[in-house]
């Protein structure tokens, strides 16, 4: 997510604003550095951890609001100073703005560089559709696709972007999801994200008969199946709720990501798209 796009939005409404970042962690903390939250006079966007750290520096942030480039740091160990049983220790920055920010606010916001993982999302479904809502506020860039034009919502999250295409126009170094409403349509992309290794995650809803049947019609055409995923999704949820379906799914991705990024296979370093 975008921090200078929440400052800018706040600048434009109200005039004033402050962001309290994490820059140094060690020990436990809520949040790792790099963590922010943008606070205006009407409440506040992001977060470093919750608690009573971040009640404490809300607290610092709206005291400096209207008192433009103003800087503060706070130092807190926070077993002895804050009461939370965590141990470890934090620094935060309290940077205000006004006005008279926006065209370096709106620069930056522009130039700022977000490592998300993009996802193409096959279908526009029900589960496609919970998906997407569970997905808006974390880390992926979404190109949603459908071979139906109007099958996509008339509003989506920022992170989303909706196409209709061929597997074949997929951009590479990304995830892969199918769950179209064609079981024609799903082994065509399929078959096509697996004979690129770029795609390194390549999730398929379905039934263990579903992935058998792919898995069959896959290795006559040797393709390498190593990579397929399916079912997908949270083996202990029973429920075919869309919604806990696309609970499930995010979770999963979410753990794959992060263990490609201890393996330092990080996402591609994009142009934030979640404002």
């Amino acid at each position: 997510m975008n921090p200078h796009t929440k400052i800018l939005a706040a600048l434009e409404s109200h005039g004033t604003c402050t962001m309290v970042t994490v820059i140094a962690a060690e020990g436990s903390t809520p949040r790792e550095v790099g963590a922010w939250m943008v606070v205006t006079p009407l409440g506040f966007h992001g977060s470093i951890g919750g608690g009573t750290l971040e009640w404490h520096a809300m607290a610092e942030a709206q005291a400096l609001l209207g008192k433009p480039a103003t800087h503060k740091t706070i130092r807190k160990t926070l077993g002895p100073d804050m009461g939370q049983c965590c141990g470890g220790r934090v620094e935060l920055r309290i940077d205000s703005f006004d006005r008279s920010s926006i065209p370096h606010v709106r620069t930056e916001a522009e130039n700022y560089i977000d490592d998300v993982r993009h996802l193409h999302l096959w279908g526009a479904g029900h589960v496609g559709r919970a998906l997407v809502l569970a997905l808006a506020p974390l880390p992926f860039r979404i190109s949603w696709w459908d071979a139906r034009p109007n099958a996509f919502p008339a509003v989506v999250p920022q992170n989303v972007m909706c196409r209709v295409g061929s597997p074949i126009d997929m951009e590479p170094d990304a995830f892969v999801l199918v769950m179209s409403h064609s079981h024609a349509l799903d082994f065509e992309i399929v078959d096509v994200a697996l004979r690129n290794p770029s795609f390194s995650f390549v999730g398929l809803i379905g039934s263990d008969t579903k992935r058998a049947r792919f898995v069959k019609r896959l290795r006559e055409a040797h393709v390498d199946v190593a990579r397929l995923t399916c079912p997908i999704g949270a083996s202990s949820l029973a429920s075919k709720h869309p919604a806990a379906i696309a609970a499930g799914v995010a979770v999963q991705l979410l753990e794959y990501d992060e263990k490609m990024r201890q393996l330092n296979l990080p996402a591609t370093h994009r142009k934030s798209a979640t404002g």
